[in-house]
């Protein structure tokens, strides 16, 4: 580059460093540019791969993967729109994984397992479906639940008791009736053996 005056200018542009970059190809024809663009996406498909691997994962937490490796919006569509077809994502029988395990694993209630599904980016209407498959036995499985914890609360006082396994029914997504009913329950038989004298849980309504 030269200035007015017809003598070369002693600072190069900054700029031809990356023309000659971008304008470069290789033997097949295929830019620098785009090889590099080829390249940020096998390692972008990789990393997730490795993620899959550890566990299984939403779409949308897919999408975090890949935007974390670098993909712009287009690529990291495509790439989901693959590994979809493949059958490595499915957001629906994750869904039905998550909550056959929230149910038997954890015994949580449709609230704690809506919650659940909603935090790993789930579509709601997913969530909805899979918990539709759900047999309507939100009270059964809360009476599980209170059951396993009651018999550790036998020497507190009863509305102690009482008070601590309706918070943990209610940490695990059961509504505040299901929890009282079941807590009740499990409290008398564990403290009588389902005998009704003695001190009385009686329900509220």
């Amino acid at each position: 580059r030269r200035d007015p005056s017809g003598a070369r200018s002693s600072h190069p542009s900054r700029s031809a460093p990356r023309l000659r970059a971008l304008d470069a190809t290789e033997g097949d024809g295929t830019t620098q540019h785009e090889a590099s663009r080829d390249e940020i996406r096998v390692a972008a498909e990789e990393s997730l791969v490795r993620k899959l691997r550890a566990r299984s994962l939403s779409i949308s937490e897919a999408r975090q993967v890949l935007r974390g490796a670098g993909l712009d919006g287009g690529a990291i569509s495509d790439v989901i729109e693959e590994f979809c077809r493949r059958g490595y994502l499915d957001d629906a029988a994750l869904a039905g994984v998550l909550v056959r395990s929230g149910v038997d694993r954890k015994g949580q209630g449709r609230v704690a397992l809506s919650r659940a599904l909603a935090q790993r980016g789930i579509p709601r209407e997913v969530i909805d479906s899979a918990l539709e498959e759900l047999p309507d036995d939100d009270d059964e499985r809360a009476l599980e639940f209170a059951r396993t914890k009651a018999r550790s609360m036998t020497r507190l006082d009863p509305d102690a008791a009482l008070r601590r396994l309706v918070g943990q029914l209610s940490r695990r997504g059961y509504n505040g009736a299901v929890a009282m009913k079941a807590a009740k329950v499990a409290l008398r038989e564990a403290s009588f053996g389902g005998a009704t004298s003695g001190v009385r849980f009686v329900d509220s309504d």
